[in-house]
């Protein structure tokens, strides 16, 4: 082959990777807000890996808090200004910022929200308020219309040269809970002191215009995505929407059973709030004389440490390390996650290490509990539900085996082709992930020392306890 030919052949590859390039969709990623990690966060670090050229909107950043995304292009407005602790209170504002924050210059908006950042404009010259896009319709819509046309990737390529604006695609953790499911509870505990009544009143003055405003918001996206069947039945409850379930992604890999000698003792890991209901564990633990670590941190860490009274049997310690993390869930008993969520990352990591779980049966825990495989529920939400199943749950002898391989259907890669497959069939593209990077170890927060981390301590010997308990009956 002559000089030139080579030069030709070079330019021609060049001209072709160009052209590849101009075709690729345009991304935006959008959430809530970014001041603190938690398992949003995680979803959201695992799309920007897939495709770390989209830029990521957000109300408000602060990359001291969590520094999962020094490495993005992170982009606020004017709600930046505000201070964190201010965040419960900005709802009204959020839904200002982000129903006039317009990503209609994208071909692809994959919004992370289970509050205000779904209402992101993603349309051109068209008035969202009045529902979806003429262009696009739900993905059941979708679905008939191509079998009804037995259409072909070239058609509907054509049609999404032809949209006006962006493709929106909502990854919903569940309807905005302080305007729907958990509006009493966030009237009787606002979680703001002192400020509580006038956060009360303000909330009751709003909670109507606000909902319609909410309502509105989720007619904007043309796809929704439910990360339980939970949170599926919630949004179409609330916002009337049909969604596709995919799972969040869990590093399971992370998580790994190891030979211990014995396990005994209760772990429960979260963010202290109110809702998480740690002090339900706290006080069946008293009641039942057994151990339960208590790992995490938040704004009721005090209150809770108050509820342990310094007994010996509640230990509280830091947020930890991977490695470190794993050590506690195993050599414990169990895994307490007493709150209702749309899913529950912590617990499946839970699972992966081999610790079953006593859950809650309501909300999320059921798309990854199985009764007497690899934990148990408790049929409400109060102190003497959850004793006697800690009671009945020494009747069991868990296989952490077994416990383990059914965390194994909710790791990242299963999430990446589902998030994949989905995009191929909202916009005829096959979007595959720029990078895919996976850590050997979760991300941490910022300012923690892994070397100054408490070790797992030798459980205490439970005695036997009760009989089995099921909770078979779908929730209401």
């Amino acid at each position: 082959m002559s000089d030139s030919q080579r030069l030709s052949q070079k330019t021609n590859q060049k001209a072709e990777e160009s052209a590849a390039t101009a075709k690729a969709p345009k991304v935006a990623l959008v959430c809530d807000w970014l001041t603190t990690p938690g398992g949003a966060e995680k979803v959201l670090l695992e799309l920007h890996q897939m495709y770390p050229q989209a830029p990521i909107y957000t109300s408000q950043y602060r990359p001291k808090k969590i520094d999962w995304f020094d490495d993005a292009e992170v982009k606020t407005g004017w709600l930046q200004i505000f201070p964190v602790f201010l965040r419960k209170m900005l709802g009204p504002l959020r839904q200002l910022y982000f129903s006039h924050l317009d990503l209609s210059d994208y071909d692809l908006v994959i919004s992370v929200t289970g509050a205000e950042a779904k209402a992101v404009k993603t349309k051109k010259n068209l008035d969202q308020k009045e529902g979806l896009s003429s262009h696009y319709s739900t993905h059941e819509q979708k679905s008939q219309e191509e079998n009804a046309q037995k259409g072909n990737s070239n058609q509907k390529n054509a049609e999404n040269s032809e949209r006006k604006g962006a493709f929106h695609v909502c990854y919903c953790h569940v309807p905005t809970q302080y305007y729907w499911q958990f509006y009493d509870r966030y009237m009787e505990n606002p979680g703001f002191g002192i400020l509580n009544p006038l956060f009360r009143l303000g909330l009751r003055v709003l909670s109507k215009p606000l909902r319609r405003a909410d309502y509105r918001a989720a007619r904007r996206p043309d796809q929704f995505v439910a990360i339980s069947s939970y949170a599926a039945r919630q949004i179409r409850k609330y916002y009337d929407r049909s969604s596709v379930v995919i799972a969040p992604p869990v590093a399971v890999g992370n998580f790994r059973p190891q030979e211990v000698d014995d396990r005994g003792g209760f772990v429960i890991s979260c963010r202290q709030v109110s809702w998480k209901r740690v002090d339900l564990a706290i006080k069946a633990c008293l009641a039942t004389g057994n151990q339960l670590t208590v790992i995490g941190d938040g704004p009721e860490h005090n209150r809770l440490r108050d509820l342990a009274d310094g007994s010996f049997l509640i230990k509280f310690v830091p947020w930890l390390s991977t490695e470190r993390l794993t050590e506690y869930l195993c050599t414990a008993e169990g895994y307490i996650f007493p709150s209702i969520e749309p899913f529950g990352i912590a617990p499946v990591e839970a699972l992966a290490a081999g610790c079953p779980v006593v859950a809650y049966g309501r909300g999320g825990s059921r798309d990854f509990v199985e009764a007497g495989k690899n934990g148990i529920f408790f049929g409400e939400q109060t102190v003497e539900s959850l004793v006697s199943a800690l009671e009945d749950f020494e009747q069991y002898d868990f296989d952490e085996q077994i416990v383990s391989a059914t965390a194994q259907k909710f790791s990242p890669e299963r999430f990446r082709g589902e998030i994949v497959d989905l995009i191929l069939e909202c916009i005829g593209t096959k979007l595959e992930p720029v990078v895919v990077k996976v850590p050997e170890a979760q991300p941490q927060p910022k300012g923690f020392d892994q070397d100054k981390q408490p070790k797992a301590r030798k459980p205490l010997p439970l005695p036997a306890k009760g009989v089995i308990i099921d909770l078979d009956a779908e929730e209401k």
